[in-house]
């Protein structure tokens, strides 16, 4: 039977969240971000620099398109999705070393990150319950 210490320490090992993803992408730290929902999905907005790839795709494409070894983080729609949950698996078949954002892009968003779509880069207001709105005071 796994104590808590190794079940919340396997947690951190195997998901992140935005706030530290993007901590992650504003160092410079070399994460592959990747996009695992339908080309519907992709085109209604991603995280920018994410690769699209599709769950199913994964077992063919990755090989070819990610170098083996580089840290992957798969993210699908919201947290009743688990599209995240299949793409992480099937990178994890293939030896990457793979961690689910939490939240799904749904999350990303509503904590007020930037979402890249046709119309480019941007953000959207971040949602008070999900996310602490941040409040600038100028002289």
């Amino acid at each position: 039977m796994i104590d808590r210490q190794e079940f919340f320490a396997a947690k951190l090992a195997y998901e992140t969240d935005g706030s530290d993803l993007y901590t992650a992408q504003k160092a410079g730290e070399p994460v592959t971000v990747v996009d695992v929902r339908t080309d519907e999905a992709w085109a209604q907005g991603r995280i920018p620099g994410a690769v699209h790839m599709h769950y199913s795709e994964i077992a063919t494409r990755a090989p070819k398109e990610i170098p083996a070894g580089s840290e992957v983080v798969v993210y699908c729609w919201s947290p009743g999705c688990n599209a995240g949950a299949k793409g992480a698996l099937e990178f994890a078949k293939l030896g990457y070393p793979v961690r689910e954002l939490i939240g799904g892009f749904e999350y990303w968003v509503r904590e007020g990150y930037p979402l890249e779509d046709h119309d480019g880069v941007h953000r959207r207001p971040i949602d008070p319950l999900t996310g602490v709105p941040r409040i600038r005071t100028r002289p």
